[in-house]
C-alpha cells in the first residue's frame, strides 16, 4: 500500500487528465487470498467488501460516471453449496450496510443479469435499494449478479427478435443501438476501460458486447489486496493510451476526428 501523500498525489494527478466514463472490474482472487492466510475462502469474499467500498469511494470522487462489478457469474452458481450461501448472505450484509453509504453520495444502485435467480432474501433489499436510489445522479453502480455475457446477449437477441415479430421493428433495418436498446446495460455509457485482478488473463463472460473498444487493464493484486492506489494507476494506464477506434494516429489528431476517439 502506497503511503497517503503517494496516494493523494496520484489521485489529482489522474483528476487532471480525461476520465473513462464506465469501468467495469473482474473481481478475482478473493479464495486465492484467504487461502495463503490459511483462512476458508469466504474469508476472502468478505474481506473483498471492504475493497468494493474504497474503489466505489474513488471512483465517485473521480467523477466517474458508471462502475460496474462482476459480483457473481451465472457459472459461479455451480460452486459448492455452502459457498454460494455464504456469497449469498455476504451480497445481503453488503446491501445493508452499505444503503446510507450509497444514498448519502448521491449513488445509484443497478443491478444487471438474471437477478431473479437470486434468494429472496438477497433480492429484497436490492430492489429496495435500486427504488430508493433510481434518483440519485451522482454515479451508477452495477452489481453484475447472475451475470453472463453470453446469457446476456442470447437474452437480448430473444427479445429483439420478440420485437420484430411484433412489428416494431423492421430486420433489414436493425442498428447496433437497436440491439442494445436490449441489453441489460441499456442506458449507462460505453464501457471505455475494463480492469482484471489477480493475475489471470482473460475475460471470464464478462460485458462481452460492451468490451469490443474497452481498454483492457490486467494486475496481479488479489482482489482483497486491490484498493485505491491500484484502482488510481489502472485509471492512469487509460489515460496514457491512444484510443483510436479503427482509425490511424493522425486521424484521431485532427480536430474533425469523431468524438468517441476523444474520449
Amino acid at each position: 500500500m502506497e503511503r497517503p501523500s503517494v496516494i493523494s498525489t496520484l489521485e489529482q494527478a489522474v483528476k487532471a487528465r480525461p476520465m473513462p466514463r464506465h469501468v467495469g472490474i473482474i473481481m478475482d482472487g478473493n479464495g486465492r487470498w484467504a487461502e495463503s492466510r490459511g483462512l476458508p475462502r469466504l474469508e476472502g469474499h468478505r474481506e473483498a467488501t471492504s475493497s468494493v467500498r474504497e474503489v466505489t469511494r474513488t471512483a465517485r470522487r473521480l467523477g466517474i460516471q458508471a462502475l460496474t462489478l462482476y459480483a457473481f457469474s451465472s457459472q459461479n452458481w455451480a460452486r459448492p453449496a455452502e459457498e454460494v450461501a455464504g456469497l449469498m448472505d455476504l451480497l445481503r450484509e453488503y446491501l445493508e450496510r452499505e444503503r446510507s453509504e450509497i444514498l448519502d453520495n448521491g449513488i445509484r444502485l443497478n443491478a444487471i443479469g438474471d437477478v431473479d435467480r437470486l434468494p429472496r432474501y438477497v433480492r429484497d433489499p436490492l430492489d429496495r435499494l435500486r427504488a430508493d436510489s433510481a434518483h440519485n445522479t451522482g454515479m451508477v453502480l452495477s452489481l453484475a449478479l447472475s451475470y453472463g455475457g453470453r446469457e446476456e446477449i442470447l437474452h437480448a437477441a430473444r427479445r429483439l427478435a420478440e420485437a420484430v415479430e411484433r412489428g416494431e421493428l423492421a430486420a433489414g433495418r436493425l442498428e447496433e443501438s437497436d440491439f442494445e436498446q436490449f441489453l441489460w446495460t441499456q442506458g449507462l455509457p460505453p464501457l471505455d476501460l475494463m480492469v482484471r485482478t489477480s493475475g489471470e488473463l482473460r475475460v471470464s463472460n464478462f460485458l462481452l458486447w460492451q468490451m469490443a473498444y474497452a481498454e483492457m487493464c490486467f494486475t496481479d493484486a488479489l482482489w482483497p489486496d486491490f484498493r485505491t492506489d491500484e484502482f488510481l494507476r489502472c485509471v492512469s494506464q487509460y489515460q496514457q493510451r491512444e484510443r483510436r477506434f479503427g482509425l490511424t494516429s493522425a486521424q484521431v489528431q485532427r480536430e474533425d476526428a469523431p468524438q468517441q476517439a476523444k474520449a
